[in-house]
């Protein structure tokens, strides 16, 4: 399959050109030039599938064949070897729980995928070094960190912003060490994406070290995360008789889940619309409203990682839907203040005994407040309530319990270089230890 830029004002490219590249030489996001429809035997044989045999059907397709079947099958194993479980909260509300990874967040999945990916096509190149830069608001760095520690000719980046992310989610990624370097930013989540975009388009860089993103912006991160939807409605198809009008409400920052889960559509996914959810840093919404993008400053909140003023996906939205009126036709914006967030997350604990983190508790309000009678809805819960336990905490009113598997971080020594938001402090670490 070929890609092409968003911009469309660089040349075409391979997949393994659009996943060692990440970001297109124009600025632009790769996208392909076409998304093949799932075979009718797909969907009849789906509810007998495991969610390891369904994973590799869905990457098979959607990748077009273009990874060597033995490589496709190590990489669905090593990334799907987690449950995803569906949980009925009332009526017809769901919530698919996507945390139960290695770091206790969504980002697993797109994570270890392109993390195996990177490896394989490293070897194919002769054991090329690689820098990999990662601009996170929290879960984004401590899943490819995790899953990029201590891979041979490997510099993971991890960029992130002051006084920005839980003390665990630092902690993931901070106390690593060896080829991970946590880069902490005096400035917002906007200001560590910029960094990196600069470091893309910087020529002198770009020629002295080979740069990659394992963000959203790498097509080998949005693809795994198409399976979950399917993983999703084949629970729901076991439990229900038909499954009819089905809706997927997603918290959104980057937009990214958001594209996931348009190209699950297009592979024939029934999907009839989504709620896309947003906190206080509200600009796809106002531009659902208006028809008119325009990025602005993050503002910090009860949801770090929704925290993004200038959406990175935005452009494959735009491209995939070809239209404001189209966009609006399959999405629904919605956003909601901190407040109401809080009072989410109490009313669903004490009413369903159900726990959400604030980042999963925006798209269970949104499901809430928008599914329509005779609609199915499921809301994305993209991390673990332990993982921002001061909120949840605060929220609920009680002390919860962190799992052993993100305790077991916090004992670890942090390693952390502290620098401005000025493009040449990065330049400097990169050139210095990166090459």
């Amino acid at each position: 399959m070929i890609y092409y830029s968003t911009r469309h004002n660089s040349p075409d490219a391979t997949l393994e050109q659009a996943v060692m590249r990440g970001l297109a030489p124009d600025g632009g996001l790769y996208m392909p030039y076409s998304i093949p429809k799932l075979p009718k035997a797909f969907f009849s044989n789906l509810k007998s599938m495991s969610l390891k045999e369904m994973a590799f059907a869905v990457t098979h397709s959607a990748f077009s064949g273009d990874i060597p079947g033995d490589v496709l099958q190590k990489l669905v194993n090593n990334t799907f070897s987690f449950d995803m479980p569906l949980r009925h909260i009332a009526g017809n509300h769901y919530v698919m729980e996507l945390f139960h990874g290695p770091t206790m967040a969504f980002k697993d999945v797109g994570a270890r995928f392109l993390g195996g990916l990177l490896r394989y096509y490293m070897q194919q190149q002769g054991g090329k070094s690689v820098n990999v830069l990662v601009p996170t608001s929290g879960d984004t760095g401590a899943a490819v960190a995790g899953g990029l520690h201590n891979v041979p000719g490997v510099n993971v980046w991890v960029l992130y912003p002051e006084n920005s992310i839980s003390y665990i989610q630092e902690a993931q990624f901070a106390s690593l060490g060896g080829n991970v370097h946590a880069l902490e930013v005096k400035g917002s989540f906007d200001h560590c994406k910029s960094l990196v975009e600069q470091a893309f388009k910087d020529k002198e860089l770009n020629q002295n070290m080979l740069l990659t993103s394992a963000t959203s912006i790498n097509v080998a991160r949005i693809v795994p995360q198409v399976v979950y939807y399917f993983w999703a409605y084949a629970q729901l198809a076991h439990e229900r008789e038909s499954v009819e009008r089905l809706v997927f409400s997603v918290p959104c920052a980057n937009l990214g889940n958001l594209v996931s889960g348009l190209v699950a559509r297009e592979l024939g996914l029934p999907i009839d619309r989504f709620v896309a959810v947003e906190n206080i840093n509200h600009v796809f919404y106002d531009y659902m409203q208006t028809g008119s993008f325009d990025p602005q400053r993050s503002v910090a909140s009860i949801a770090p990682a929704l925290d993004a003023g200038n959406p990175t996906n935005f452009e494959r939205i735009v491209d995939m839907t070809g239209s404001i009126e189209n966009a609006r036709t399959l999405i629904h914006a919605r956003t909601y203040d901190d407040a109401t967030i809080e009072a989410t997350m109490r009313d669903t604990y004490d009413h369903h005994s159900y726990m959400l983190d604030p980042h999963s508790a925006f798209a269970y309000r949104g499901l809430c407040d928008d599914l329509h009678a005779g609609e199915i809805g499921i809301s994305l819960a993209t991390a673990h309530p332990a993982k921002f336990a001061s909120q949840v905490e605060n929220a609920l009113g009680e002390d919860i319990d962190v799992p052993r598997q993100l305790s077991g971080y916090l004992g670890g020594m942090r390693q952390v270089t502290s620098i401005s938001h000025n493009y040449n402090d990065l330049k400097t670490k990169l050139m210095t230890f990166g090459g």
